[in-house]
């Protein structure tokens, strides 16, 4: 058998967060959710059944609930620091997709959130 791709993900983690161009959601905070995708060669853990041949779910928790306590303006930058963290902690990422959602921004409109999608690659990965 032969992997042709492989990826590990996180899927609608939910945060307490202080990111925004208003004050108030600066001040306040508001909640968040985080959706990750990971690309990772972890063909080898199909057979020795053994953590460290793949990636380790509480190591990605760990880097976006780090990033996350770090206020950002905007979506867009909070992602870029995500995605820098885990290609730097992680060398053998190879892409990173991952959708951050605002609950309830403060827009005027009813909704269940606003936010952003972006799929990343790790220059040291490419071909």
């Amino acid at each position: 058998m032969k992997v042709k791709e492989s990826y590990v993900f996180l899927e609608d983690i939910r945060f307490h967060a202080f990111h925004g161009v208003m004050e108030q959601e600066r001040m306040t905070g508001g909640d968040f959710i985080v959706s990750l995708k990971v690309k990772f060669p972890f063909a080898p853990s199909l057979q020795s059944d053994n953590v460290q041949d793949t990636l380790n779910y509480a190591q990605l928790h760990e880097i976006i609930n780090k990033e996350m306590q770090t206020p950002s303006n905007l979506l867009e930058h909070l992602a870029g620091r995500i995605g820098e963290s885990i290609f730097k902690q992680i060398p053998q990422a190879e892409e990173v997709w991952m959708k951050i959602t605002k609950c309830c921004p403060p827009m005027g409109g009813d909704m269940v959130g606003a936010g952003i999608e972006v799929r990343l690659n790790n220059d040291k990965t490419a071909d």
